[in-house]
C-alpha cells in the first residue's frame, strides 16, 4: 500500500502552525485503527493539476484585489457623497475608514471558522455577505446607512486577508509556493493602488454612486467563480467530508476524520485567536516594533489617497481623471518589485554568497533572520521614494517627478511587507497565524486612522512638509531590518512566542 498521510491538531491554537501539521504515517499504522479516514494521494490538493491550483491561486487573488480595490475606491466618492447627503468631507472620509476597520476586525472571527467548515463555505458566504450587503452603499439613503455597511462590508471581504494565504500553502509545497505566493500576496497592496485609477475614470464622467455600481458587478462575477471554480483545500474538512461519505455509502457509523474528534469548542478556538495576538504586541518587543513599522508604512500609504488629490489637483490642476491614473508610479513600482521575486528566490547577486555561508552555518537551513534581506531594500527604498515625492511637490516642477518618485516607494512597500510577513511566520512559527493577526490588526489601525488627518496635516504643513514629515518618520524606521538582522536571534531566544 501507498504511504498514507494523517492529519492532527486541535483548537489549542486556532488556524496556527499547529492546527494544519501533517504527520506522515505508514500504512500499517493507518490498519491500528480501521475506521480513521486518512490522506490518499487523490484527496490530497497539492496532487490537483498545475492548471486547476494556479486557476484557483488566479481567482483567490482577484477577490482579494477587489476586496481591498472596495477600501480606497470610495476616496474618490467623497466629495460626491457629500453633496448628496449634505454633510462635510471629513464625515465622508469616514467610507475608506470603516472599511478598513473591518478588515481589521474580520479575520478574528473568520480565521477560526475556516478551521472547521473550510476555506470554501468561508469564501462563499463571506463573499456572497459582502455581495448583498454592497447594494446598501450603492442605495444608502443617508450618511448614517452608508457608513454603516461600509463597515459591514469591510468585515465581509476580510476572509481574503487572513484565509487565503492558507489556501495557497494548501496547494504549493514548500518546494514550489513561493510563486504563488507572491502573486496572492501583492493582490492586497495592488488593490488600493487600482481603486483610484478605477474611481477617477468613473467620477470624472458618471454620478458617484456608479463607483459602487460598477463594484458590484465585479463581485457578483469573482462570487461566481469563487463557486465555480474553487476547490476545497483544507485537508482536515476533506478528510470529514470523505468520512461522512463512507458512513453514508457502508451504512457504518464509525467512520471518522480527525477533525471530528477534536477537542475544544468554537468559542474557544476565537477567543484564542483574538487572545494570543495582542499578547505577543505586549510582551514581544521585536513583534511589535516590525508591526508598528508596517503599520506606519500602510498608513502612508492610506493617506496618499487623501494626500494626492491636494498634489496634484491643487498644486499641478489635474481633474479626477489624471489625479486617479497618478497613482500608477506605485503600482508599478509594486509589479517592478515582485517581478524580481525570481531572483530572490535563488538569491540575489549581492545576497547569494552571505545566504549560502548563512546555510552552510546551519546545516543547509538558514535563520529566519536572512528574510530579512529583502526588508532593508524597501526600508531604503520607502523614504527616498517620499523625500523624492516631498521636493517635487512644488508647482514649478514637472508633474511626472512625483509620479516616478512613488515608483520606489511601490517597490519598497512590496519588499518590506513580504519579508516581514515571512520574516514572522518563521520566527513565530508555533503561533504564525496569530503573529500574521497581529500585524495586520496593528496595519489596518494605522490605515484607518491616518487618512483622517491628512487634509488638516497637508493645510497645516504644504505638500512639502507633510511629505517630508512622512519620509522622516520612515527613515526613523528604516533601521529595524538591520538591527533584528543582527540580533534578531538573541531575541528569539528570550521570547516565549518565537521559534528558537
Amino acid at each position: 500500500m501507498p504511504t498514507l498521510t494523517r492529519i492532527s491538531g486541535s483548537f489549542d491554537q486556532p488556524h496556527n502552525a499547529a492546527t494544519t501539521e501533517t504527520v506522515v504515517s505508514s500504512s500499517q499504522n493507518a490498519k491500528d485503527d480501521p475506521h480513521l479516514v486518512v490522506l490518499e494521494p487523490e484527496d490530497n490538493p497539492q496532487n490537483m493539476s498545475s492548471f486547476i491550483r494556479w486557476l484557483a491561486v488566479l481567482i483567490i487573488s482577484s477577490a482579494s484585489l477587489c476586496v481591498t480595490c472596495a477600501s480606497s475606491i470610495a476616496a474618490f466618492t467623497e466629495l460626491g457623497a457629500a453633496q448628496t447627503f449634505h454633510v462635510s468631507h471629513e464625515v465622508t472620509i469616514l467610507g475608506v475608514s470603516l472599511f478598513v476597520t473591518g478588515l481589521g476586525t474580520g479575520p478574528l472571527l473568520v480565521g477560526p471558522l475556516s478551521e472547521v467548515y473550510g476555506r470554501n463555505v468561508v469564501y462563499q458566504i463571506s463573499y456572497a455577505l459582502f455581495f448583498i450587503f454592497t447594494f446598501p452603499v450603492v442605495f444608502a439613503p443617508n450618511i448614517a446607512v452608508f457608513l454603516v455597511f461600509r463597515l459591514i462590508t469591510g468585515f465581509c471581504g476580510s476572509a481574503f486577508l487572513s484565509v487565503a494565504g492558507g489556501s495557497v500553502s494548501d496547494m504549493f509545497p514548500n518546494s514550489s509556493i513561493a510563486s504563488p505566493m507572491a502573486v496572492y500576496t501583492i493582490s492586497p497592496f495592488i488593490g488600493p493602488v487600482a481603486g483610484p485609477v478605477i474611481a477617477g475614470f468613473i467620477n470624472q464622467h458618471l454620478y458617484w454612486e456608479w463607483t459602487y455600481r460598477v463594484q458590484l458587478c465585479w463581485i457578483f462575477v469573482e462570487l461566481l467563480m469563487l463557486v465555480i471554480f474553487v476547490p476545497e483545500t483544507y485537508v482536515p474538512v476533506i478528510l470529514k467530508k470523505k468520512a461522512r461519505r463512507l458512513r453514508e455509502s457502508t451504512g457504518d457509523p464509525k467512520f471518522y476524520a480527525p477533525l471530528d474528534r477534536r477537542e475544544g469548542s468554537l468559542a474557544s478556538a476565537i477567543i484564542v485567536s483574538c487572545r494570543t495576538p495582542f499578547q505577543l504586541l505586549l510582551f514581544d518587543r521585536m513583534a511589535l516594533l516590525l508591526d508598528f513599522w508596517n503599520a506606519l508604512i500602510l498608513g502612508i500609504l492610506y493617506l496618499a489617497f487623501q494626500a494626492f488629490p491636494i498634489i496634484f489637483e491643487d498644486v499641478h490642476g489635474f481633474n479626477m481623471q489624471t489625479t486617479g491614473l497618478a497613482f500608477t508610479g506605485i503600482g508599478l513600482g509594486m509589479l517592478l518589485a515582485i517581478s524580481t521575486q525570481p531572483l530572490w528566490n535563488r538569491g540575489v547577486p549581492f545576497s547569494l554568497a552571505l545566504y549560502a555561508r548563512e546555510a552552510a552555518k546551519y546545516n543547509g537551513d538558514p535563520p529566519p533572520e536572512m528574510r530579512l534581506i529583502m526588508g532593508q531594500v524597501g526600508a531604503i527604498l520607502v523614504p527616498v521614494g517620499l523625500f523624492w515625492l516631498a521636493f517635487t511637490t512644488y508647482p514649478q516642477v514637472h508633474w511626472i517627478a512625483p509620479i516616478i518618485a512613488s515608483v520606489p516607494f511601490g517597490s519598497g512597500i512590496y519588499f518590506v511587507f513580504t519579508s516581514t510577513f515571512t520574516y514572522l511566520v518563521t520566527a513565530y512559527r508555533p503561533i504564525a497565524a496569530s503573529a500574521m493577526a497581529s500585524n495586520s490588526a496593528l496595519r489596518l489601525a494605522f490605515a484607518a486612522a491616518f487618512p483622517l488627518f491628512a487634509g488638516a496635516m497637508y493645510n497645516r504643513l504644504g505638500t512639502v512638509g507633510a511629505t517630508a514629515l512622512l519620509a522622516g518618520l520612515a527613515t526613523i524606521m528604516a533601521p529595524l531590518p538591520f538591527i533584528f538582522y543582527r540580533i534578531g536571534a538573541r531575541l528569539r531566544k528570550n521570547s516565549r512566542f518565537a521559534a528558537q
